[in-house]
């Protein structure tokens, strides 16, 4: 019996119609397995996984495959996005085994959850050096069924050698937090990141190639510290390539997972919240930062894209977009030369269809399987003449009769924060109305839709259907809640509202309460009161998005210096001392924590806003001012506050506070711009 109908996560009823008897991760399924004495196969993965579908179609959409999962395993689907906890464990288990991860992962466990065997995505049939999935599972019920013992002492040499990795990594630099917090660090930092720069066509390592949105934001806050030229070059040939390339979505905004290939051409076209969340906010640092346009063009038509079909009505921002459409992947994207000639003939003439093809470097034979993924071949001349943009809005109104992707409409607390605090930087940056809304409907919906009534915080939210009502599930892990407290202190920043400084606060409170480390420091994923696993996740390094510690320091040393209370500071830095030098020498792995590093070693400008002075707080908000934390509009319990007289801007740094500034320039004169 496949019993993941009453699923809320897409990609689990995606599979609900499989022949398989799929389990969703949790109690009855491990006592399934000791009532049968049989493994428990562990499938992981994602809606919008090319793979995972790949895999899905071959092997558990097939019923002879199916009835040997079902008389040889207890079978388990989860969804990676919404057990981040299960799938941190297991992928580091297949990563000591294989020496790589990705997805789908699938595990071989005990009944009693240990790990003895896995990989990741298996054929149905071989291929190369590569087992069928039938040829694997074959060989785990031979190992279950005639060497036991060989299987449990596997199982109990990768259980401990996780354990001492996830230990390991929770105290991997704490001997050097002095270095980490006197700037040092940053400096080293630098050099890594310009070592491992593609000085041709941006980025860093070869294919595939992904944005790494946080390094290129760290590289510019490094850059406005030291003034080194060469790292600004690195940050503006990243950001021209990547937003000519075919990873952008020229018609209709926003940005895929990755490039396939070095030259950012060819796309893997699934678009996550979270890539366009860290994006937006390296385009809009990049735009305050230099003034260049065409930042400003990319973070409207990202921003717009996540707006128009990433938006529930009541606010969330949903998961992903799918690659696939109609099974084949990108197809909702590409276009035939003579389709898109005729289109843009249609609408705007054929000297429009001219220019859009030249502009987009559009020929018939294409340049993705006889197809053209558009692209802008000049680097960085993105700024769309007439014609172009005439043609642009033809093309996209086409493409939207289309078929399109598969959408995951389930939304995180944790991704959901990330746009936010990109959002929320974004409306106070340029003023926009219709962002500053969107902001504040968001941090609503998410108040009011992933928080229990005893204050809990909860991972994801589905809507709710005909088949049942609206639920949030999953209890929230740290990066949730770290997430949300630096998007609740931009948007208190962004609206002037108190409400929500308390809010980050709560966030701030129940990440400690819950998570914290008390022997070495830092956040451990899962909290005090969650299931408990074989071994207790805590990530340090930056991987798709910002770990939970550089969340947390980041979070924590802005709210401390919002709210003038030493608690959030002192713990801040004691999980900065956990980088140690690791993120000096590995920068890539370090993005957000970076950030971290430059506001400690660096010091905080504390801008208070007293009274009705919106010229003031309009040149606080529209600056480039990385190490800048903002109190406007009504006042909170903070010094920031205290015997201020009205009228005023208030600028404070390292315990030391300048004279009230009553003009914008005499404001800009004492700020570290």
């Amino acid at each position: 019996m496949n019993r993941l109908g009453d699923e809320t996560s897409p990609y689990l009823r995606q599979h609900r119609d499989n022949p398989v008897d799929w389990y969703p991760w949790g109690p009855e399924a491990f006592a399934a397995a000791v009532e049968r004495d049989r493994p428990v196969l562990l499938s992981v993965g994602y809606s919008s996984c090319h793979w995972c579908h790949v895999m899905a179609h071959e092997s558990f959409e097939d019923p002879e495959t199916a009835a040997v999962m079902n008389r040889l395993f207890v079978n388990v689907k989860v969804d990676r996005e919404e057990r981040p906890d299960v799938d941190a464990i297991y992928m580091d288990s297949v990563q000591a085994m294989t020496g790589r991860g990705g997805w789908p992962m699938t595990v071989f466990l005990t009944p009693g959850g240990r790990p003895f065997f896995g990989g990741t995505y298996y054929p149905d049939r071989p291929r190369g050096q590569m087992a069928s999935f039938r040829q694997v599972m074959a060989a785990i019920d031979d190992a279950w069924t005639n060497r036991r013992s060989d299987v449990h002492a596997q199982a109990d040499q990768l259980v401990a050698l996780i354990d001492r990795t996830s230990r390991a990594a929770a105290s991997l630099g704490a001997e050097s937090a002095d270095a980490a917090d006197d700037g040092r660090a940053l400096d080293r930092a630098g050099d890594a990141i310009l070592a491992s720069f593609d000085s041709e066509w941006g980025g860093f390592g070869g294919a595939p190639k992904f944005p790494a949105a946080m390094t290129l934001t760290s590289a510019l806050r490094i850059h406005h510290r030291s003034r080194r030229p060469e790292l600004l070059r690195a940050v503006r040939t990243s950001l021209d390539a990547m937003a000519s390339g075919g990873i952008y979505d020229h018609l209709g905004g926003g940005f895929a997972r990755y490039s396939v290939d070095r030259r950012w051409l060819v796309p893997h076209f699934e678009k996550m919240l979270y890539d366009n969340a860290l994006l937006t906010r390296a385009y809009l640092h990049a735009w305050m930062a230099t003034g260049e346009p065409v930042y400003r063009q990319v973070v409207d038509e990202t921003v717009g894209y996540v707006l128009r079909d990433l938006r529930h009505a009541d606010g969330g921002f949903y998961s992903a977009e799918d690659a696939d459409s109609e099974g084949v992947e990108g197809k909702f994207y590409v276009w035939s030369e003579p389709e898109l000639r005729a289109v843009a003939q249609n609408a705007a003439g054929a000297g429009a269809a001219d220019a859009a093809a030249d502009w987009w470097g559009v020929t018939a034979a294409g340049n993705f399987e006889g197809a053209n993924i558009l692209n802008r071949p000049v680097r960085g001349d993105l700024v769309r003449p007439a014609e172009v943009e005439a043609a642009r809005g033809a093309l996209f109104a086409c493409r939207e009769s289309r078929i399109r992707p598969g959408l995951d409409d389930k939304v995180l607390a944790e991704w959901n924060g990330l746009m936010l605090s990109a959002l929320a930087e974004a409306a106070a940056a340029t003023g926009n109305p219709e962002w500053r809304a969107a902001a504040l409907a968001n941090g609503e919906f998410l108040v009011a839709s992933l928080r229990r009534d005893d204050g809990r915080w909860m991972r994801s939210w589905q809507a709710g259907d005909a088949e049942r009502p609206a639920q949030a599930r999953h209890l929230a892990y740290a990066q949730d809640y770290a997430a949300l407290l630096d998007a609740f202190t931009r948007l208190g920043e962004l609206s002037g509202q108190a409400r929500w400084i308390d809010e980050a606060q709560a966030a701030a409170d129940g990440l400690l309460d819950l998570f914290w480390d008390p022997d070495v420091g830092g956040v451990f994923t899962t909290g005090d009161d969650a299931e408990k696993l074989v071994t207790r996740p805590k990530d340090l390094m930056d991987n798709a998005t910002p770990s939970a510690q550089s969340l947390a320091a980041c979070g924590l040393l802005r709210l401390a210096a919002l709210t003038g209370e030493p608690r959030y500071d002192d713990h801040a830095r004691r999980i900065i001392g956990l980088f140690g030098s690791a993120a000096a020498q590995h920068p890539t792995a370090f993005g957000r924590a970076l950030e971290a590093l430059d506001l400690a070693a660096g010091g905080i400008d504390e801008i208070a806003v007293v009274g009705d002075r919106p010229d003031l707080v309009a040149e606080a908000q529209t600056r480039y001012l990385p190490n800048a934390v903002l109190a406007w509009g009504e006042p909170y319990d903070s010094p920031l506050w205290h015997n201020r007289p009205e009228g005023f801007a208030y600028v404070c740094r390292d315990f030391a506070c300048q004279s009230p500034a009553s003009t914008p320039e005499e404001l800009v004169a004492q700020l570290h711009t």
